[in-house]
């Protein structure tokens, strides 16, 4: 059902003769700009000068970087680097990022929660007037606002997942389904302490929150649960519902939140083997430390921007003898690693992931199998190589 409207701007409406139709809304309206002030005469820098826009949007809409997507991100990565937006700039300085290496990670874990954190806790329009900033004093003042507040997300994130897991562990470790009902966490924070949760257990996950009048959820899935057809089998309870295979939200009076847990799960015992809880991971090629040099991982940067659609490569190593582990950062969420291989090839890694989970999971093993991939460690004027462990398992 079409709106009413003069005109209706949607690559993926029926018959558009557009030839790439996986673009994000912000890239549809980058679109529409570019040819309205072409009409108009604007010179087309004026446009251009939106790229960086373009490409956060693209990024943080976890957009697959293929086609039209993948040259507007890295020509955006490229713009970003030296931007002339006072309020992006505040923003790259406040977050201490190297604004010549800003990549798509960046955007999707640094910037582009920044810019989302105002919408999340408070309101959108913080993020707006930081981006239409043009007074130096106000762009530092509203940077340092964002990045508080995604500080504080981070937090509050952090603080749901671990009640959520708790509860977990307490009292739903056999279900099938995960349903977790948390009254005091943010609504906007239960599909990330969803995702968390899948990713802990590898189970289908719903985390609700407590609403005006109602309990609201968002589901994270599993590839052999169809998310959306789950909500389907259980509609009579609920208010509203929507989603996809991997992912949905919807509502219910709180008095239901039980049954919705056991219906999900009595629907479950038959369609969901142990197999199917066993995390699957892929790997491009097993790859000795030795392999790693500053000429190859300049290599892998042409392949750059990574992410949705043109994922990191992955390598793999078994048996590398743990030198050290160290926890980190302010919400204990990084793991700082010596490792060395079989040929005595040493190599510093990092982990980002709950640091005392890791630890606890680690106890007192001495080797592990890692799957990485290799980066370099800029900090305070000095690199060195390094992978980022992607997976692991002890022994």
């Amino acid at each position: 059902m079409l709106p009413p409207a003069d005109a209706i701007v949607n690559p993926k409406l029926r018959g558009c003769a557009y030839p790439f139709t996986g673009i994000c809304g912000g890239m549809v309206a980058f679109k529409l700009v570019q040819v309205l002030f072409e009409e108009s005469g604007v010179l087309a820098q004026e446009w251009l000068d939106m790229l960086e826009i373009a490409a956060i949007a693209t990024v943080g809409d976890v957009m697959k970087l293929q086609g039209e997507n993948r040259i507007i991100v890295k020509e955006g990565l490229r713009c970003l680097g030296h931007t002339s937006n006072l309020g992006l700039k505040k923003l790259i300085e406040k977050n201490n990022l190297v604004p010549g290496s800003i990549t798509a990670y960046h955007i999707g874990f640094v910037i582009g929660p920044c810019l989302n954190a105002s919408g999340r806790l408070q309101t959108a329009k913080i993020a707006l007037s930081l981006l239409l900033c043009e007074d130096e004093e106000e762009a530092d003042r509203m940077a340092m606002e964002l990045k508080e507040l995604n500080d504080q997300r981070k937090d509050m994130t952090q603080a749901g997942i671990d009640q959520a897991a708790a509860m977990v562990e307490e009292r739903y470790g056999d279900d099938k389904v995960l349903v977790v009902f948390l009254p005091d966490c943010h609504e906007s924070l239960a599909g990330i302490v969803a995702g968390r949760l899948r990713e802990r257990y590898n189970k289908p996950s719903f985390v609700l929150t407590r609403a005006e009048g109602c309990a609201k959820g968002s589901g994270r899935s599993i590839e052999a649960y169809h998310m959306f057809h789950a909500l389907v089998e259980v509609k009579d309870l609920l208010l509203k519902f929507g989603g996809h295979p991997m992912a949905a939200g919807f509502s219910l009076e709180e008095k239901d939140v039980d049954e919705f847990r056991r219906r999900l799960n009595e629907n479950a015992r038959e369609r969901l083997t142990e197999e199917d809880f066993i995390p699957r991971v892929w790997i491009d090629v097993a790859m000795p430390f030795e392999y790693i040099t500053e000429p190859f991982v300049r290599e892998l940067e042409l392949l750059e921007p990574y992410g949705q659609g043109n994922e990191k490569p992955q390598f793999a190593q078994k048996s590398m003898v743990i030198r050290s582990a160290h926890v980190m950062g302010r919400n204990r969420n990084v793991v700082r690693l010596s490792l060395v291989n079989e040929r005595g090839v040493s190599m510093d890694g990092v982990v980002f992931t709950d640091g005392d989970l890791f630890m606890e999971e680690k106890g007192n093993s001495r080797l592990m199998d890692v799957i990485y991939y290799p980066g370099i460690n800029e900090y305070n004027g000095n690199r060195n190589l390094q992978i980022v462990v992607k997976d692991w398992k002890f022994h």
